[in-house]
């Protein structure tokens, strides 16, 4: 199938995320610190009627970043443009982005990271001085051109802030880390959903979608839409908590959010690799994951709950998670 065409079941399950996402900072549940600070700065650029400070949102993937640069937007009062960094490929493909802006936009740009250094350097003085200088040309007929641009703020989003230069690091004013979301945030978010797609849910099972989506509302909202899916054919529609927990084991999501990769990464760990330490490499290609994925979705979450550390020499599985699949770690240890 071209992946250019898009299906009538992902057009639907667009519009369900669009409707899902909460649209101002009184609607945006968890991250408490970085919502009071970010409405204290949106209400002082206000005031001083000065557009805000670029803004650096970093932390693992699917904790709001996106949703909150689109709330900074509406509370500003302006319109949103959005990128992405691995669709920055040169320095003219950020120009035209930047052309387009008018004053007092939000220009998002997602895995800002990953955008090339030497198209990174468009930016600074974009970010600094809100101006654009192209060099057009070749040869000895090159010359350097600088555009105006209107007042703008310029929100980032990464799940990797090591990554990103220091150069352009330092050039946002507002830097914030999303942190995981507690059992009893992600329960309200689950609610909120149900009421939104006009589904009831128990309390019950609210409490146990959230305790297995590690922290992490873009899951919770993803296994809230397939529990919605066994509650209407195997049950009444309801989302109870028998329908949850069986929905849930059936999907393969244990108690701790844990999912099958999860566990080919620590087992791999334990029975390759005697428990490591052992490179992240070395793991991906034990269980045929990319690095990139094992280091942005599945690591972060293991090292938050204690399954896995890291050290000089490699990552290693903690006790607890011997215990948590059952293997006896002095069995191991000693093997």
């Amino acid at each position: 199938m071209d992946e250019r065409i898009v299906s009538s079941e992902e057009l639907v399950e667009d519009q369900i995320s669009d409707s899902i996402r909460p649209l101002s900072l009184g609607e945006y549940i968890g991250q408490e610190d970085v919502k009071e600070n970010i409405r204290i700065f949106i209400e002082a650029a206000k005031m001083r009627d000065e557009s805000l400070d670029h803004v650096l949102l970093y932390g693992p993937p699917g904790l709001g970043k996106t949703t909150l640069a689109h709330i900074i937007a509406n509370e500003l009062n302006t319109n949103i443009k959005t990128a992405s960094g691995p669709a920055i490929e040169k320095t003219g493909d950020l120009a035209a982005i930047l052309s387009t802006l008018e004053p007092g936009d939000v220009l998002f740009i997602d895995e800002i990271h990953r955008i090339p250094r030497f198209v990174e350097e468009v930016l600074y003085p974009a970010m600094e001085d809100f101006t654009l200088e192209i060099i057009i040309g070749n040869d000895s007929n090159t010359r350097n051109i600088k555009i105006d641009l209107p007042p703008f703020t310029l929100v980032g989003a990464t799940t990797r802030a090591g990554d990103l230069s220091a150069p352009l690091r330092d050039r946002f004013g507002i830097i914030a880390k999303l942190q995981y979301y507690t059992v009893e945030e992600l329960t309200e978010i689950v609610k909120r959903t149900a009421k939104v797609m006009d589904i009831t849910i128990v309390d019950e099972a609210a409490k146990e979608l959230a305790s297995r989506s590690r922290g992490t509302p873009r899951i919770a909202n993803r296994l809230f839409k397939r529990v919605r899916d066994f509650a209407l054919v195997e049950g009444d529609g309801v989302m109870d908590l028998t329908i949850t927990v069986n929905a849930l084991n059936r999907l393969k999501v244990d108690a701790l959010g844990l999912d099958e990769t999860d566990y080919q990464l620590l087992k791999a760990i334990i029975e390759k690799f005697n428990g490591g330490p052992v490179g992240v490499e070395a793991i991906a290609s034990s269980i045929g994951e990319e690095v990139t994925t094992i280091l942005d979705v599945y690591e972060p979450y293991l090292l938050q709950i204690g399954l896995l550390k890291r050290t000089s020499r490699g990552r290693m599985v903690t006790p607890r998670a011997y215990a948590h699949l059952h293997i006896s770690y002095q069995d191991t240890i000693f093997s």
